[in-house]
């Protein structure tokens, strides 16, 4: 790297630093902390074959004869498994980080498909109003009065009713993914609207069309990208949510496959056992899920506060 190219990347640092941003951001102890536990179990379920003590998905790292073992602490817990084992004998806290994996993915990816597809929406429909805006948006109302989870589930049981079982079992995540986006697509369509009404009636967007420039290029170019900070917020808001409406999925058992565990899996799973004494099998799972929703609820809150000009 050059001198140049260092000391630009340094004074770009330093601009951030000195932000306002960067300056709520240090002074709220609360984001602080959310930030270091949301990044701390997100990196872990990334990298999770590297920071778990055991493979859960390897059957040769499962020994039957540990299952329903305690945490270590506990009297007769074992070194070897930190937070103990599930009904299968696999290591609780491996288990864990790649049920995280999966949670995380089908959260991150199915808000992405909510935000590009919604958004994308709203905007065209706040620039050009008309019918267009008109029939999005009465069936973004329509769709508003009904639960996300149930919309969620029928579309769910609309898959599993049109496909084969071992089709919808090998894309079982991508139809969850599907559901979950389809369901939350409204909420960024009402809020990217709102930001489009309010910018195409400004100066550097009449000057756009003086010059001649289509349609296309002045939502595209000016004014999708100004209509993207009350989304961000939404969509941080949104993946805790995501997250959370992927859990349920599959504490009902709808979510994805039991071959492929996620957080309201091992949840589901553990509750069987909670009043027979296992208690550590649905309980750290829980308490794992709880803190990333917790956790980036909490940024989503001080996001939207940041980046709203009227509350500094």
């Amino acid at each position: 790297m050059s001198d140049a190219t260092m000391h630009g990347t340094l004074a770009t640092l330093r601009r951030w630093y000195d932000s306002d941003l960067a300056y709520s951001f240090r002074r709220s102890p609360a984001v602080v902390v959310s930030a270091v536990v949301a990044l701390t179990i997100i990196l872990a379920a990334v990298f999770a074959p590297l920071v778990a003590p055991f493979n859960p998905f390897d059957p040769g790292a499962v020994r039957l004869m540990d299952a329903f073992t305690p945490p270590a602490w506990a009297g007769q817990g074992m070194g070897a498994y930190l937070l103990g084992t599930d009904d299968q004998g696999r290591d609780l806290l491996s288990t864990i980080l790649y049920g995280s994996r999966i949670s995380l993915l089908v959260g991150f990816s199915a808000i992405v498909f909510a935000a590009v597809f919604g958004t994308l929406l709203g905007v065209l429909c706040g620039y050009r109003g008309g019918w267009l805006d008109m029939v999005v948006m009465r069936a973004a109302d329509v769709q508003l009065t009904i639960p996300s989870i149930l919309i969620a589930l029928m579309i769910d049981g609309i898959a599993r009713t049109a496909l084969p079982r071992e089709l919808h079992n090998e894309i079982a995540i991508f139809v969850l993914i599907f559901a979950i986006g389809v369901a939350d697509w409204p909420q960024f369509a009402r809020v990217a609207r709102s930001a489009a009404l309010v910018e195409r009636n400004k100066d550097y967007v009449a000057a756009a069309r003086v010059i001649g420039q289509p349609d296309w290029v002045i939502v595209l170019r000016h004014v999708l990208p100004n209509t993207l900070g009350p989304v961000l917020v939404l969509a941080t808001v949104g993946l805790a949510l995501a997250v959370l409406s992927e859990a349920t999925l599959s504490f009902l058992g709808v979510g994805v496959p039991p071959t492929q565990p996620s957080l309201g899996t091992l949840i589901r799973v553990g509750q069987s056992f909670l009043f027979s004494g296992e208690w550590w099998i649905t309980f750290f799972p829980a308490l794992t899920l709880v803190l990333l929703v917790l956790a980036v609820n909490v940024l989503g809150d001080w996001l939207r506060d940041a980046l709203n000009p009227k509350l500094r």
